[in-house]
């Protein structure tokens, strides 16, 4: 490389990657696997020389294009290398990087058909194939313009829980910062990352959680190894890539947690006995302070290396965000998986990390820990809610003040008026501090309904509390502003379904099952009981339900990416049903 690193545009994010190749040029940076022969064959390798190469082109690539420093370059597609090689190609010419967005320059990551040529020339789209723009960009070099800290890195689209997404923008100064924090972070404690390190990236690129850990990775010199685009094949790809490191949101971890209760129900009563009883024991001690690989070596061995092994066998770290997770799986996975298990707490506004916890701290579970390095936190009162920072339980909602906070919304100053306050960045989200600055999320400001009462309602709370009934596979909790009641859509567990049906004589299929007046009626009870046993208030007692045999996430448009639940979309799926429901309780009740 012929560059020369400027200390003063260290904050640049491409800079960083430069560095990260003058030091591990011969490393694997980027992994993928190839469809031959009908199957899935073994990781293959980009180095990050050979990345960095790809690089240039394309930014050279795009320039001929007559793209001028600052336009703005959608990416849109599944995670796989050429998409880290166009955002990092934006870097590399001062372009803003927009994942999701589209633009009249189409590269398509594979090869174009001729119908697909024709087809977007037809519309006055300009389409090039992956290999063609590389060409295109070695036989018209540009040179290098590396952006200034404040210049924008990128507009990232939030996932559009509460309504329309909206476009975050992130300095390079934002997205260095966060690096630099998680090197920080990194250092206390006593295994260290190494070049040597894996991570496996099926979270979609396109938000922050995974793009921060990625760009974390380049800057250590470590490897990432793209899932093979199913994920429900996911365990597949982690047997063959053997990842150091693994990050997901709750649902992902949730189901971990299924399938190895599950394996367990296979087994025999007395080794499931013994399984409980090393659970337990290594649990005792890690209590009690010591680490989770010290804790009970015996029981890793003799049982929780299995547990080890349906994640790759070599998983050192397992991070949890995007979404509070439940007590009941994080100190699961901490005591199973033979790794460091911690929670992280952000937003995109915040450039993907605001608190973090610590592995190894049993107290910390159910917590997203402390502020994150480079950053302030504080809480706000929120009257209506009952939330004040200075009650006896110090609530109320998050702000965060610091260098990782966005620069605002794009093309909508009145919202980013709105959300940022004396420099504060209101998030929406309600915490509870604790003496040493831990901090735990219980709730939501935006999913607070209000109903014909006068009652609040903070829906994502009572989704996780009803979503532990064995029952339930997933829950959306619904109310009215103009209705005394709430109702909620239920997709049961169909293993516990079907068991349910044959003991007392139905051998239907779970999507007839569903449709049984008898299931609804037992769904309901259930309900009612774990509302009883978690003191629920009345108002908060569901009182109707749909019964859904369809995941939401196989749904179109219901659940983001990252599988949070998309409440306008679902309401308009669901109103029909839901007008129905309401109909046929006011008629009970009369």
């Amino acid at each position: 490389m012929n560059q020369c690193l400027a200390p003063a545009l260290v904050s640049s994010v491409m800079l960083l990657l430069w560095a990260s190749v003058e030091k591990y040029r011969r490393n694997r940076m980027l992994g993928w696997r190839e469809f031959l022969n009908h199957q899935w064959g073994p990781y293959v390798w980009k180095t990050y020389e050979e990345v960095y190469q790809e690089t240039i082109c394309a930014g050279s690539a795009l320039r001929a294009c007559g793209i001028q420093p600052g336009a703005r370059i959608g990416i849109y597609g599944s995670n796989c290398p050429q998409w880290i090689v166009a955002m990092e190609a934006c870097g590399s010419q001062s372009l803003i990087c927009v994942p999701l967005y589209d633009t009249l320059v189409i590269i398509c990551f594979t090869s174009l058909t001729e119908e697909e040529k024709n087809r977007a020339a037809s519309i006055g789209v300009k389409s090039y194939s992956w290999n063609d723009f590389l060409h295109m960009g070695k036989e018209n070099p540009s040179e290098l313009l590396p952006p200034q800290p404040f210049n924008i890195c990128t507009i990232m689209y939030t996932s559009g829980t509460s309504g329309s997404p909206k476009g975050v923008i992130l300095t390079h100064e934002n997205i260095s910062t966060c690096i630099r924090g998680i090197d920080i972070f990194m250092e206390q404690f006593e295994d260290k990352m190494t070049v040597n390190d894996v991570y496996i990236s099926f979270l979609p690129l396109a938000h922050i959680l995974d793009r921060m850990i990625e760009e974390y990775f380049f800057h250590k010199g470590a490897a990432v190894g793209y899932f093979h685009g199913d994920i429900s094949e996911l365990q597949d790809d982690l047997m063959e890539l053997k990842p150091t490191f693994l990050a997901g949101v709750p649902r992902v971890f949730e189901r971990v947690r299924e399938g190895v209760l599950k394996a367990l129900e296979e087994l025999n009563p007395v080794r499931r006995k013994i399984f409980g009883m090393l659970y337990n024991y290594k649990l005792k001690w890690m209590k009690l302070g010591y680490k989770q690989k010290d804790a009970s070596p015996i029981a890793d061995l003799l049982a929780f290396r299995k547990v080890k092994a349906r994640l790759g066998g070599r998983v050192r770290l397992i991070i949890s965000g995007g979404a509070p997770l439940s007590s009941e799986v994080e100190e699961f996975l901490r005591v199973t998986s033979c790794a460091f298990v911690l929670q992280g707490y952000g937003l995109t506004e915040t450039s993907g990390l605001a608190a973090v916890g610590f592995p190894d701290e049993m107290c910390l579970i159910g917590t997203v820990g402390s502020a994150f390095v480079y950053n302030e936190v504080r809480l706000e009162e929120v009257p209506e809610m009952g939330y004040y920072p200075f009650g006896d339980r110090p609530r109320g909602e998050i702000c965060v003040r610091g260098k990782m906070v966005f620069a605002g919304y794009h093309k909508n100053p009145e919202l980013t008026r709105e959300t940022i306050k004396d420099g504060w960045f209101h998030t929406g989200d309600i915490g509870e501090m604790s003496e040493n600055g831990v901090i735990r999320i219980i709730d939501r400001k935006k999913n607070l309904i209000k109903l014909s009462k006068g009652e609040y309602v903070a829906v994502e709370y009572l989704e996780k509390v009803y979503c532990v009934s064995p029952t339930i596979e997933d829950i959306w909790v619904y109310g009215d502003s103009f209705k005394s009641m709430l109702i909620a859509v239920v997709v049961p567990n169909e293993e516990n379904t079907v068991k349910w049906a044959r003991e007392i004589g139905y051998r239907d299929s779970f999507s007839g099952l569903c449709s049984l007046n008898q299931l609804q009626d037992y769904i309901l009870q259930e309900l009612k009981s774990t509302a009883q046993r978690n003191k629920l208030r009345g108002f908060e007692h569901i009182k109707g339900i749909i019964l859904e045999p369809q995941p939401f996430e196989l749904q179109k448009d219901l659940v983001t990416p990252t599988l949070k639940k998309k409440r306008d979309q679902l309401l308009k799926h669901y109103k029909g049903g839901i007008e129905d429901l309401y109909k046929k309780l006011a008629a009970v009740k009369r």
